[in-house]
């Protein structure tokens, strides 16, 4: 027998029997009973505003899984190449197909020289990374005009290919100026995460050999943040999108929303707290100032998952293998007391807070040698797949505008008042 939900306007004593379909109500069959009564959800935190099956997130089991594998098994045995495939196409590819696909990204990974020399060259040189990220991607859109025929499938698919392959490009571009430090050309001989690593730290070396570990770790971070369903920036994919702007502009305003420190920022707010707390002696006292709502606990507990981010599990695995290669730090030692300790205690255990992806990620790109203004770009570097997924699934969908209503609360009618009489 199907679930359904019934509701009366008492107003009237009509009623409407509404079908569950996938834990949702549909919500323009409500419309039909309330007209021009509107569900007033601040953030969106009950409301479905897309249909989508890129991603399942089922945050009270600590549940991810793309396209229906899970993220344990992906960042197990999968590279971020084919999860990016996976995410675009909807099924892993063959070899033969993934031969192919990889290819292609590798031969998209350079930029027209007139982006770095005159667009890129001319931010301040203290610029952001992540301002000359965001800039640079939408003036893509400006060197790829074709890219607004956005029906044209084989057309649209160039642009994902493109965009996913120079977003590595564009990001160790950002930081070498930033730093004051001479471009770097991509190596095509070398797989998506060493590339990107050559593209950061090759000096004056005729080849830049990546550490394996190192190159791996990454790979894997990447894997992690490819997706990760209707989160801010992805929201911010699709509303765009939905205006039927190009996927650089697009794109662009997702890395937009991800620059804003609420959500991109939350791993470098967790090395922020470890040098506030400075020593494990500080653990237990600062742990105290949290529970008495004097401090915030980074890199705890999420907005959707109400169990372990299983995303959490998988990093903190990996940032000892980090380790292993760059050497212990300290941070490290402090990070696990204060997991442990908030663990073990009632206050946090009874509000569902557990480590998050974020509480070990910065620890790693911090090891790895990424300054904290590069840790937003090195999530937009992933997310790029995911977010290009959203864009083509919207158009697929032959999604209306987006245009969600409002509560008006300012003043009622009132009458102009010349400004000699105010």
């Amino acid at each position: 027998m199907p679930e359904t939900i019934t509701i009366t306007d008492n107003r009237t004593g009509d009623s409407i029997e509404i079908p569950i379909d996938q834990g949702a109500a549909d919500a323009t069959q409500w419309a039909k009973l309330l007209p021009g009564v509107w569900f007033h959800d601040p953030s969106f935190g009950a409301t479905s505003a897309a249909s989508s099956s890129i991603t399942e997130l089922d945050g009270a089991n600590g549940i991810l899984r793309y396209r229906g594998y899970p993220i344990e098994q992906l960042a197990e045995h999968s590279s971020y190449l084919e999860v990016a495939y996976l995410l675009i196409h909807g099924e892993l590819p063959t070899a033969k197909e993934f031969e192919a696909w990889r290819y292609e990204i590798t031969h998209h990974t350079f930029i027209h020289e007139n982006v770095r020399k005159r667009f890129m060259e001319g931010f301040h040189h203290d610029a952001h990374p992540m301002g000359i990220l965001v800039s640079t991607v939408a003036a893509l859109s400006t060197f790829y005009p074709g890219a607004k025929d956005i029906d044209d499938r084989d057309v649209l698919m160039k642009q994902v290919v493109r965009l996913i392959a120079k977003m590595p490009t564009l990001a160790a571009g950002a930081y070498r100026h930033s730093v004051g430090m001479p471009f770097v050309y991509p190596d095509n001989s070398l797989d998506f995460a060493a590339n990107f690593l050559s593209m950061m730290w090759k000096t004056a070396e005729p080849r830049y050999e990546a550490n394996p570990v190192l190159a791996r770790a990454l790979d894997v971070l990447f894997i992690l943040h490819a997706d990760h369903e209707q989160n801010c920036s992805t929201t911010a994919m699709r509303t765009v999108g939905s205006s039927h702007a190009d996927p650089y502009i697009s794109t662009a305003a997702a890395a937009s929303a991800l620059y804003g420190p609420r959500h991109g920022g939350a791993n470098e707010a967790v090395i922020r707290m470890l040098n506030e707390i400075g020593s494990i002696e500080n653990v237990a006292p600062y742990v105290e100032k949290v529970k008495r709502g004097e401090a915030r606990l980074q890199g705890f507990g999420h907005r959707v998952y109400k169990n372990y981010d299983p995303r959490a599990k998988i990093i903190k695995r990996t940032a000892y293998e980090v380790f292993e290669v760059t050497g212990k730090s300290p941070m490290l030692d402090l990070a696990l007391a204060l997991e442990e300790v908030a663990l073990s205690d009632e206050y946090f255990i009874s509000r569902k807070l557990y480590p998050n992806v974020d509480f070990y990620s910065g620890l790693i790109y911090q090891a790895m040698g990424f300054p904290m203004d590069m840790f937003t770009v090195l999530f937009a570097i992933p997310r790029t797949a995911g977010w290009l997924s959203h864009y083509m699934e919207l158009l697929d969908q032959g999604s209306r505008i987006y245009r969600p209503r409002q509560v008006f609360t300012g003043a009622a009618e009132r009458d102009y008042v010349p400004i000699v009489n105010r």
